[in-house]
């Protein structure tokens, strides 16, 4: 196993994921099952963690990760699922010798995914978020029936098996955005922990610049979903943009039959091509993707609004532009960031402040 400072893997679950059942190694899953009181993360958060010291996803801000890790190597070698408390609400609390003083207590079951389950139930939650697929997924998380052993998994090919109430529970459709909550379901003898699955956001990119690389990179490393056209063959290169899900080349006129199949809960213009652009807004304007930012100055933004008439009023409350947040950004990297922060804020229906102005001390 890595030493703690070497545990983080820099890549999206979803990815790291692949890596490891295309090569049919097998990982541990950790599920936070229960929380009380200020934690990093809440029920139905989890993270992989591989043999070789590898992980994606954190549980804690890294306090909590280097004991899963020397956790997760026994389950790993017995196949035996297990349960881990940490209760750090105790200003006296030191765990392994580092007062966390986080204020929460946390509950973590820790089961082992390979090719003899199927690596469920995250393999089907990486394939509906894959697909853009509303699903639940269900694991027990304390049993006192032989038949529903700790760590036993259920998902839409085998919750027919799953007891009556806990089967209910994982056909509630989760509204979009609508931030998804686990829920807990007591049923013969064991305890179930129903989880929706949150889907990625699905970014429309029109322009691969330069520029748009690194939105992209940022994009893809929080598991979006990224689309990028562009009408120059020289920037439609998918090689520039490789966590990308389509790169594509596209004339600027074709965009309006892309918006009547495609399913998109952002668009982001910055072709830095006037018409080009002028032709994505008429097109945008059209569609009913609630998010539409536009890269540039605001004379430029007025320009282009002027140039497309009367559509310009229904991009009335979902045009941002200049885009992005305020945090002083110059180059392309922080203006990327500025943008998939303005974009997260706006899918969270949040104001993107700065919490030490919104939270009493």
């Amino acid at each position: 196993m890595n030493q703690p400072g070497l545990i983080h893997s820099g890549v999206a679950a979803d990815e790291f994921f692949r890596d490891y059942l295309d090569r049919g190694e097998p990982l541990v899953l950790a599920t936070v099952t229960r929380t009380l009181g200020s934690t990093y993360r809440k029920a139905g958060a989890q993270m992989l963690i591989a043999g070789d010291g590898r992980v994606a996803g954190l549980l804690s801000g890294g306090c909590l990760e280097a004991d899963l890790m020397e956790r997760a190597r026994i389950v790993l070698q017995t196949g035996e699922p297990a349960t881990v408390h940490y209760d750090t609400r105790s200003s006296d609390d030191v765990i392994w010798g580092i007062g966390l003083g986080c204020e929460g207590a946390m509950t973590i079951l820790l089961s082992r995914l390979d090719r003899g389950n199927d690596y469920q139930p995250f393999n089907f939650a990486a394939r509906c978020r894959f697909d853009q697929m509303d699903a639940h997924f269900a694991i027990v998380t304390e049993s006192r029936n032989p038949a529903l052993p700790l760590g036993t998994a259920f998902w839409s090919q085998n919750k027919h098996s799953a007891p009556d109430n806990v089967a209910t529970a994982m056909n509630v459709s989760t509204p979009r955005g609508a931030g998804p909550t686990s829920a807990t379901v007591v049923a013969d003898d064991a305890t179930f922990l129903v989880v929706p699955i949150e889907l990625p956001p699905r970014l429309l990119l029109l322009g691969a610049g330069p520029d748009a690389m690194p939105l992209v990179e940022i994009a893809g490393l929080m598991n979006w979903q990224v689309s990028v056209f562009d009408h120059r063959p020289a920037y439609a290169v998918a090689e520039r943009f490789p966590r990308a899900r389509r790169v594509a080349l596209m004339a600027a006129s074709e965009l309006p039959r892309e918006l009547e199949t495609g399913k998109y809960d952002a668009a982001v213009v910055m072709s830095h091509h006037l018409l080009s652009d002028q032709a994505y807004l008429a097109a945008l304007a059209d569609s009913s993707i609630p998010y539409v930012g536009l890269l540039g100055p605001a004379p430029r933004r007025i320009r282009l609004l002027h140039e497309i008439g009367d559509k310009a009023a229904r991009l009335s409350g979902r045009l941002y532009g200049p885009i992005g947040l305020d945090i002083g950004a110059r180059s392309p990297e922080t203006i990327a960031l500025a943008i998939v922060a303005e974009i997260q804020a706006f899918m969270a229906g949040r104001e993107g402040g700065s919490f030490s102005k919104t939270v009493a001390g």
